[in-house]
């Protein structure tokens, strides 16, 4: 379960990578080279990731993760999150609270069978995370095969903002739209639509980003969905304090 909700919180340095690869394969059939204002625009979208990375480190906030299975809240753990010295988020629980499952003998059994449920959606969770993972690390192939085949659109999604869409990136009918802030070369949200194994075992991935006062952004809100378990995992991220 763990890896699942890890591979929420990384989607913060991981999202703007996609945004990045992808304009590149947009760029392809030579056009990069011959084009110094698509080749100045990347670079702004580069040197404004790097900028925002080195200001989120500057930060400590909380992490509130809720854990919900067919709808019914099981846990929710809150975290101290900063930026480590390799650039990866190390997290500290500070709270836990797992739903109530009332007293006497007729509670204790059903917060028994409440764990068993926990164990038997681990692995779940855990695959849903690892499918995660293909979809927040950057693939420079995947998206040059979609170029190729036609499957990358960049669209006008009105207030200064700009959809990048990605069909069977990963896997045969997935999607992926990201919007992306045109005037700070931030993201502003991530939408993903992939399955496991078979399409109708179904996940989804969203992620929200917001920005500080200072114009640092990061990542407001995440969620992993696998929908034929009804399993989800929740991050809300908040009070973002200078170290």
């Amino acid at each position: 379960m763990k890896l699942a909700v890890a591979v929420a919180s990384k989607l913060e340095g991981r999202c703007l990578a996609i945004a990045i690869g992808a304009l590149i394969a947009l760029s392809g059939f030579g056009a990069l080279a011959q084009n110094p204002e698509m080749e100045q625009k990347l670079m702004a979208i580069k040197q404004a990731q790097a900028l925002n990375k080195q200001k989120l480190a500057q930060y400590t906030w909380q992490e509130t993760e809720t854990i919900s299975i067919k709808g019914d809240v099981k846990d929710t753990k809150i975290y101290q999150v900063q930026m480590g010295p390799n650039g990866q988020q190390q997290k500290t629980e500070i709270s836990e609270q797992k739903a109530q499952s009332g007293g006497g003998r007729q509670g204790r059994v059903k917060e028994r069978v409440v764990e068993k449920k926990k164990e038997e959606y681990q692995q779940y969770g855990q695959d849903i995370g690892a499918l995660a993972k293909q979809y927040t690390t950057p693939n420079p192939e995947a998206l040059m095969q979609a170029k190729q085949q036609g499957n990358i659109s960049l669209q006008p999604a009105g207030s200064g903002t700009v959809n990048l869409i990605i069909k069977n990136y990963m896997k045969p009918n997935d999607s992926v739209t990201m919007t992306i802030d045109g005037e700070t070369k931030s993201p502003v949200s991530v939408q993903v639509a992939s399955y496991l194994s078979d399409p109708k075992d179904a996940v989804t991935i969203s992620a929200n980003f917001a920005r500080l006062p200072d114009g640092t952004n990061h990542v407001a809100n995440t969620t992993v969905t696998g929908v034929s378990k009804q399993l989800t995992v929740n991050d809300q991220n908040s009070n973002y304090q200078r170290r």
